[in-house]
């Protein structure tokens, strides 16, 4: 059980460095807004979709596909239960306030922070079946969570849901996967350089806002600590006890464990800002819960790796 916990925290250490030279260079100006802003979109436009296409460059395995589906339905579930809790837990008079504490409850940071533990600890496999939670977070996240940030249907948009980068990778992918496509190597390679981009960007993104926020008012929040508690511990762990009373075991159960431990959404500040929401508030909950994750992320993974 230690080696389990010692080799996660270590991931998850080497994921911290990255985003402790994101925070300094944001510290000493060497990254700007404007240059974060750019990054972001090369991570998603660009980044993302490779990560889940080179994953998918297989040939087509009946478990795989079946782990696959498990995964989403898993993914689905998770999303649908924290749904459930934020509307139970949170009932802020400030319907501002409100809409944010319920939006980070919800929605984890499953592609920024996930992906790179989900390839450090899993491996391709793992990336695998992490590419799908992250369509269906898109999914339910450009459906519900623009109706809950909103607080109308009026904003949702079809055209959105099915041009999100992560969305079009996947389709790509799965064909790829389903007709077991041959790709030239080429091709491929230039695939996985561009995916290899996906551990350090995102992190140096993290650490430059973190960089920008003041940490201290991020502790002043009673109830930022009760939504990062839900988001960092009970969700995850109900995440796992469902899925092995379900019966799912091996990558596909750690897999959603990881991404459901995962903290705040960075998604949650753009909403916020957006829908004219809390933005400073939605800033210091995914700041707070990024710093608790150092701990809580290992302490969840190491325990789903040892009893699961």
């Amino acid at each position: 059980m230690t080696e389990n916990f010692i080799t996660v925290g270590t991931q998850v250490l080497e994921l911290f460095i990255l985003i402790a030279v994101g925070f300094l260079c944001g510290k000493t100006k060497m990254l700007t807004e404007k240059a974060v802003k750019s990054i972001t979109d090369i991570v998603l436009y660009i980044v993302c979709p490779c990560v889940i296409v080179q994953n998918f460059i297989r040939p087509f395995d009946q478990e795989m596909l079946s782990g696959l589906l498990t995964a989403a339905a898993a993914a689905l579930c998770i999303h649908i239960v924290s749904i459930v809790i934020a509307m139970l837990v949170f009932h802020d008079k400030i319907p501002e306030k409100n809409r944010v504490y319920r939006f980070a409850l919800i929605f984890s940071n499953c592609g920024y922070m996930s992906l790179p533990m989900q390839q450090a600890i899993l491996g391709s496999d793992g990336v695998f079946f992490g590419a799908v939670y992250i369509v269906i977070f898109n999914v339910v996240m450009w459906t519900f969570g623009v109706w809950l940030s909103s607080g109308s249907g009026n904003s949702v948009s079809a055209k959105k849901i099915i041009l999100n980068p992560c969305i079009i990778g996947m389709v790509i992918g799965l064909v790829i996967f389903l007709t077991s496509l041959p790709i030239p190597q080429v091709i491929s390679g230039s695939i996985t350089f561009l995916a290899n981009l996906n551990t350090p960007l995102p992190m140096m993104v993290v650490g430059y806002y973190l960089s920008q926020t003041k940490i201290a008012d991020a502790f002043k929040d009673g109830k930022g600590f009760i939504c990062v508690l839900f988001r960092l511990i009970v969700i995850p762990l109900l995440a796992f006890g469902g899925m092995m009373l379900a019966g799912v075991r091996g990558t596909v159960l750690l897999t959603c464990v990881i991404a459901a431990s995962a903290p705040v959404a960075a998604a949650t500040t753009m909403f916020a800002s957006k829908f004219d929401n809390d933005a400073k508030l939605s800033v210091n909950l995914v700041t707070l819960s990024t710093l608790f994750s150092v701990v809580t992320m290992p302490l969840i993974v190491g325990f789903a790796q040892t009893v699961g």
